[in-house]
């Protein structure tokens, strides 16, 4: 018998190796109730999008296969082919539906205000939130509706790049509301104590699955798949099992089954032509690219400031003091930027609420510090000794000789790394995103998620970062060219 069952599985293994690949493509960061790995075994996911994306699988008789890719990717690696479909939450929009082969909806959400619970019944609203702080996740209806409001009802937007931080922001003060999907907001609640959202939602959405543009035939069978799994109750079954089946659904289900699905989401913005999104946003990048020059030459000037302090401790200070700053420069090289972000804005919060811009900028500037420290010490090093001891046998003190003889000589060599430096810590702001400042390539990702593409985004983007950085790489180069013609 033993035999007989091993021979089974090996047959059924081999048919399931036999079997043809459907690869979907997801955003397992998303977590729960979307996708997120099992808990009891991490090589395996879980979530309702994993099932859905099986039961399609199933439908066309083929073995699903995950893609991990960013949540704000998904159009861009379908478009390319990296997996045929793309789930995990992907809302509704015109954009995306002239831009890519959309499926038909397959679950009704809410966008639902979430605030601290002693604010509970304060704030029904985004006009009442006039003056406030809302957070979202870029790249989403939500953000939209948002946006929207910043303009109409004077409320302050506030980015993120995932749904977790919005909420522990929430809740330590530096928002006043969150605005997400209801089923994000339920999620959230659970980990978060002490929130409260409004049962009222402030705007309807979809999910959607997405394929490439010309792949229709294949998105046609699949709205086939998912008006069997709703007739038959699977789909109902799978949201009743992850906690997400609510009463809006059974209308929903019967409006996709009528065939009066609604062509767009009568709750987003409205469909606009390519140029006018283009024109739209172009505001909001000059806006971004404003935060990034600001930010970058604040950072820089405190890198510069902290870096000769740095230099000087490592050449003229005691054995303690070197060590400390030694340390300080290898522990700061050693780890990443992103992860000194965080600890600055999130690690730090208990401590020390520092607002995102001044997090921003002391992660960058500390973190340059330790870079152009060592140009400094390298170009203070290479000055040579005997113009040195020929300084001192003048009778200058050590002050004097640094700067008078060795200071300027070791700017001089030290200008075009540090001209280097500030042209990547420029690109480097990008990074600072993540703790929700909105510079110019968060604007750009937020575009191109948008309206579907990166062509346009990518090149205005490009361009800017080109306008940004190309006049002081020339100011650097006639600095040198002057000085070295001096020298000569």
């Amino acid at each position: 018998m033993r035999r007989i069952a091993l021979l089974a599985i090996l047959l059924a293994s081999a048919a399931n190796a036999q079997q043809p690949i459907f690869r979907w493509g997801g955003d397992a960061e998303g977590g729960a109730p979307f996708v997120e790995a099992d808990p009891n075994d991490p090589s395996k996911l879980r979530g309702f999008d994993v099932e859905v994306a099986e039961q399609i699988a199933k439908g066309l008789g083929k073995r699903p296969e995950f893609v991990q890719v960013s949540f704000s990717d998904i159009d861009q690696s379908v478009q390319r082919g990296d997996f045929e479909i793309g789930m995990s939450g992907v809302e509704d929009t015109p954009p995306r539906r002239r831009m890519l082969a959309a499926t038909i909806p397959y679950f009704e959400f809410h966008e639902v205000l979430t605030m601290r619970a002693e604010d509970r019944g304060k704030f029904s609203t985004l006009a009442a939130l006039r003056g406030r702080r809302i957070g979202t996740l870029g790249g989403t209806i939500a953000y939209e509706r948002v946006l929207a409001a910043e303009k109409s009802d004077g409320v302050i937007c506030v980015s993120y790049d995932d749904d977790v931080h919005p909420y522990a922001d929430l809740r330590a003060g530096r928002l006043d509301a969150v605005l997400l999907d209801n089923i994000i907001a339920v999620r959230s609640m659970r980990r978060v104590p002490g929130l409260w959202t409004e049962p009222n939602p402030v705007a309807t959405g979809h999910y959607i699955g997405v394929l490439a543009t010309g792949n229709t035939a294949l998105r046609d069978r699949i709205n086939e798949i998912l008006r069997a799994r709703m007739r038959d109750g699977t789909l109902e079954s799978i949201y009743r099992k992850w906690g997400i089946w609510d009463r809006y659904q059974p209308a929903f289900f019967a409006s996709v089954l009528n065939e009066n699905a609604p062509k767009k989401p009568a709750e987003t913005v409205a469909a606009t032509k390519q140029i006018d999104i283009v024109l739209r946003y172009i505001p909001a990048l000059l806006r971004a690219s404003l935060i990034t020059i600001v930010l970058s030459c604040a950072a820089m000037a405190l890198a510069v400031f902290a870096g000769v302090f740095i230099a000087s401790g490592r050449v003229y200070g005691n054995p303690l003091v070197r060590a400390l700053l030694t340390i300080y420069v290898e522990v700061v090289r050693g780890t990443p930027v992103l992860l000194q972000l965080f600890v600055l804005y999130y690690g730090l919060s208990s401590v020390i609420r520092l607002p995102a811009f001044i997090a921003a900028l002391l992660g960058l500037g500390l973190n340059y510090a330790a870079y152009e420290s060592e140009i400094y010490r390298g170009a203070l090093e290479a000055v040579p000794r005997g113009q040195l001891e020929a300084a001192r046998t003048l009778g200058l003190t050590e002050s004097q000789v640094l700067r008078l003889v060795r200071g300027p000589q070791a700017f001089r060599i030290a200008l075009a790394p540090m001209t280097n430096d500030f042209v990547a810590l420029l690109k480097d702001s990008s990074l600072v995103s993540v703790i929700t400042v909105i510079e110019l390539t968060k604007q750009t990702s937020i575009f191109a998620a948008n309206i579907g593409s990166w062509v346009i985004p990518g090149i205005l983007c490009a361009a800017l970062y080109l306008v940004l950085s190309l006049p002081l790489s020339r100011l650097a180069g006639r600095l040198e060219d002057r000085w070295r013609a001096a020298t000569e």
